[in-house]
């Protein structure tokens, strides 16, 4: 699943190739979409604005009007040159939007909702987020208060509900947490606000920082001199294989109702 950083970076690219431009063509493989467009149709809207909130990419149209995607596992934006060769079947297209310069194609996107802003206003998609780690207005208390309001629960499945924090994912709930040498299964109440406020903070760091990376489609959370894409994490998908830190074997196990994994290193993080 894309993690916040991917969202954040895919809403910037399609901003500056998108925003101020005038819709010139729109589809959408999902008949309730298809039929929004028809009763309030896009084709001469001017974009006004393409940002990511938490996991989710919201395009902003002159009338009021929003188109909101969420990639879930397997959708992604690409953005194209009118004219030019796709790199995905246009099986696999779900929506489309062009300008007189660029089309942007989302593909496998599994969930795409065109609404106006009073209606995207009451989504609860959206109103039941938690503080977004690349937002620009992080309310870290109100992140720490929503932790500490299940504090039986373990912090790895914490990180990953949206609606306490929005924007970690599997790798960075992973990542963060060795960082801060904490188990994945140690449950909140067993941690200190200092320690549950320095894993707040270090997944901001690694977040933030990935917006910034130079590879796309590369998280780095470990700098080495060395360009190989698997010496850029710590701990995810590293199971079995020694600790970077003391040479422990990596584990992974599953977590949680939805049996999400979580890679650690049971000396580091006892």
């Amino acid at each position: 699943m894309p993690e916040g950083d991917s969202i954040f970076r895919a809403a910037r690219t399609l901003a500056r190739a998108l925003t101020g431009k005038r819709v010139t063509r729109f589809e959408s493989a999902y008949a309730h979409v298809a039929h929004a467009d028809i009763d309030a149709p896009l084709v001469g809207r001017t974009i006004e604005e393409v940002r990511a909130v938490g996991k989710h990419l919201l395009m902003r149209f002159s009338g009021s009007l929003v188109l909101r995607t969420h990639m879930r596992m397997n959708g992604s934006w690409h953005i194209y040159r009118p004219g030019e060769r796709w790199q995905r079947s246009p099986e696999a297209m779900r929506v489309l939007l062009a300008t007189a310069d660029f089309v942007a194609v989302g593909f496998d996107i599994p969930v795409a909702v065109l609404q106006s802003e009073t209606a995207l206003a009451r989504d609860p998609d959206l109103t039941r987020l938690g503080p977004d780690l690349l937002g620009g207005s992080f309310d870290e208390d109100e992140a720490l208060r929503r932790l500490r309001a299940h504090p039986e629960r373990p912090i790895g499945e914490a990180l990953l509900d949206q609606s306490v924090l929005a924007g970690v994912g599997n790798i960075y709930k992973s990542e963060t947490l060795f960082l801060c040498g904490l188990s994945p299964f140690t449950a909140v109440a067993g941690l200190t606000d200092p320690a549950l406020r320095a894993v707040v903070t270090t997944a901001g760091k690694l977040l933030a920082t990935n917006t910034r990376e130079a590879t796309p489609g590369r998280i780095v959370t470990r700098r080495t001199l060395r360009a190989r894409p698997s010496d850029s994490l710590w701990v995810y998908g590293r199971a079995g294989r020694p600790c970077r830190r003391c040479g422990t074997p990596i584990v992974m196990r599953r977590q949680g109702p939805a049996a999400r994994v979580a890679y650690f290193c049971p000396k580091c993080q006892p």
